[in-house]
């Protein structure tokens, strides 16, 4: 037996539906007899199925299923119409309906409606709790408290489709904590689309995010779907959230806001349904009073907010983190594994890493990789930066400091001769091709300026 709530503002059709459920299919119904009544009659008791009139006074069908979406309420919902416009149906299938019918439609289809959208939606749920049981481990590797405590906050709002907004420094793996949301929420089979906001011309901005029609600015020579279309029935993620411009900040509420956007060129706004996660290092706060961001975009923005804590504050991890890098490394060089000698990992333990977190140590970690002759990676391997000693000092340095600076100096003079043309460079140098000058530069960290 099925709980279904019935809404609808004529009461005589509520109570003819509740009839004739009770009667065909043995389910305890319910009614409500406004959208408001039945927000609370569900945050109340709940209900395994709701049929809804989307033709009501004051907050309506279409505003229920946005605050049904808003609070995580996943409860199955037919909307039914007596007008006729099926557009409008569809319009509530985008907000989260899972079906529709028509007032006319016989008592036998609604019940058998019914009995399939609560089986549908108990194999869903089924499905999602096996998917969390067995499903891929968690891309945040780490066994601090610190980082319990982030899988917990993720694992609690990850269900709930709402904005979510993501605080942290530089390289402290904010994007790592969109995917895990995205990939423990509600469609993990959907797309992930990751944008960053910071990287984007300003001119093409608005472009990127909701699209364009053919002919809206030159070189526009078709129809382009933006980023909220393209992520639609996933996740958008909004990374260097705080470098938007004014403009493309007050297009962007009026998206979260609706649930719709408007392609640059277009005449009529496209409704579109992907959760939206941001992120920044900035203080957001600090740029709504300088006027530098909209303080309405941030309250919506950071409905629900996580802190991802940098990697000083997590030093239990810097041990494990450098592992699995020089692991990952190894592979990907093609050379036999490392491993860190005790005095190595204190070193990296001590060191702060407040450049670039997380980011910071696995380039670290790659540059040591290179560095070593042998398979363990010693102190001396470890960077001077960490090591404390990149100043200069009269104290005599090792054979491999020594080695690595005259190897330095003789590859930038011989691309300084041939103007930085890497083959060039190679075959002066009697190299074997380019590739291998270019290895020997990113072991030596040389880059043109």
């Amino acid at each position: 037996m099925s709980r279904i709530l019935v809404v609808d503002d004529v009461a005589a059709l509520a109570e003819q539906y509740a009839y004739d459920l009770r009667r065909l299919g043995g389910h305890e119904v319910s009614v409500a007899a406004s959208g408001k009544g039945a927000l609370e009659a569900l945050e109340r008791d709940g209900a395994d199925c709701v049929i809804l009139d989307l033709e009501m006074p004051g907050v309506d069908g279409f505003e229920v299923l946005r605050r049904l979406k808003h609070q995580g309420i996943d409860t199955p919902v037919i909307v039914y119409t007596g007008t006729g416009d099926y557009d409008r149906c569809i319009q509530a299938i985008r907000l989260g309906a899972m079906g529709f019918i028509d007032k006319a439609e016989p008592m036998e289809r609604v019940n058998q409606e019914v009995v399939s959208a609560v089986e549908r939606h108990r194999l869903r749920r089924e499905v999602f709790a096996l998917q969390r049981r067995l499903g891929e481990s968690s891309v945040l590797l780490g066994v601090s408290n610190a980082m319990a405590r982030l899988r917990d906050v993720i694992a609690r709002i990850a269900p709930i489709p709402s904005t979510v907004l993501i605080l942290g420094e530089s390289g402290t793996g904010k994007e790592l904590v969109a995917r895990e949301l995205h990939r423990l929420g509600k469609n993990p089979a959907g797309p992930f689309i990751a944008i960053n906001c910071a990287a984007l011309p300003e001119q093409l901005v608005e472009s990127e995010l909701f699209g364009h029609e053919r002919g809206a600015f030159t070189g526009a020579v078709a129809q382009r779907k933006g980023a909220f279309e393209v992520a639609a029935g996933g996740t958008l993620f909004l990374d260097e959230v705080g470098e938007l411009p004014p403009a493309v900040q007050a297009k962007l509420l009026r998206a979260l806001e609706g649930d719709q956007i408007q392609r640059v060129g277009a005449t009529h706004p496209v409704t579109v349904d992907a959760r939206v996660v941001a992120a920044t290092n900035r203080d957001l706060d600090a740029e709504v009073k300088r006027g530098g961001f909209r303080e309405d975009l941030l309250y919506r923005l950071n409905v629900h907010t996580i802190e991802v804590p940098p990697l000083r504050d997590r030093r239990e991890d810097i041990a494990l983190l450098a592992e699995r890098f020089l692991d990952e490394t190894s592979r990907r060089f093609g050379v036999l594994p490392r491993r860190l000698s005790g005095e190595a990992k204190e070193l990296l333990v001590g060191y702060d890493w407040r450049r670039n977190n997380v980011r910071e140590l696995r380039n670290m970690v790659e540059r040591m990789v290179v560095t070593a002759d042998g398979e363990t990676i010693r102190a001396e391997h470890v960077p001077p930066a960490i090591r404390g000693d990149d100043a200069p000092t009269d104290s005599p340095r090792s054979f491999q400091d020594l080695k690595t600076e005259a190897e330095r100096a003789i590859i930038l003079a011989a691309l300084e001769r041939h103007e930085w043309h890497v083959t060039r460079t190679a075959e002066a140098l009697d190299l074997a091709d380019h590739a291998s000058l270019l290895k020997i530069m990113r072991r030596l960290d040389i880059r043109r300026e």
